[in-house]
């Protein structure tokens, strides 16, 4: 996964594309699905739209300096916007939790959370307070 510097515009460009389609693949396909055929279905949209993803990308998690176990992260789009996507009635705490767990572990800024599990996509924009000033999450507090 290759970072690159955070512009706001640029994010904000492409938010809005991984959003529109993830709303296409819930159009299409609706709810009612594992978690994988949406994964799926969302690389292939991705893959349509000309956007550049890597999927389940793994990464090791460390405590205290020990490795303590892997976790994998649905996609990173475009090496900026980290998602992380659910199939279930409704998010939870503990759904934005875990996906700003990741941001904070993979060092990125943004992400998004997509919910296909309700009648109605679901999506919550989160941010990595490591390194997005709360004014303005989309802007770095410093270039890394």
């Amino acid at each position: 996964m290759e970072k690159s510097k955070i512009n706001e515009d640029e994010i904000n460009d492409l938010t809005h594309k991984i959003i529109g389609c993830a709303m296409q693949v819930h159009r299409t396909i609706g709810n009612g699905f594992q978690e994988v055929i949406y994964q799926r279905a969302l690389g292939i949209e991705f893959s349509f739209k000309g956007l550049k993803y890597e999927r389940e990308q793994e990464m090791e998690i460390f405590y205290r300096g020990e490795h303590i176990g892997t976790r994998r992260v649905d996609f990173f789009v475009e090496g900026k916007v980290m998602v992380e996507i659910k199939a279930v009635m409704q998010l939870e705490d503990t759904h934005k939790a875990q996906a700003i767990n990741y941001l904070e572990a993979y060092g990125l800024a943004n992400g998004l959370l997509i919910n296909f599990g309700s009648r109605s996509l679901d999506f919550k924009r989160v941010y990595n307070k490591n390194l997005v000033n709360p004014e303005n999450p989309v802007i770095p507090i410093k270039d890394k």
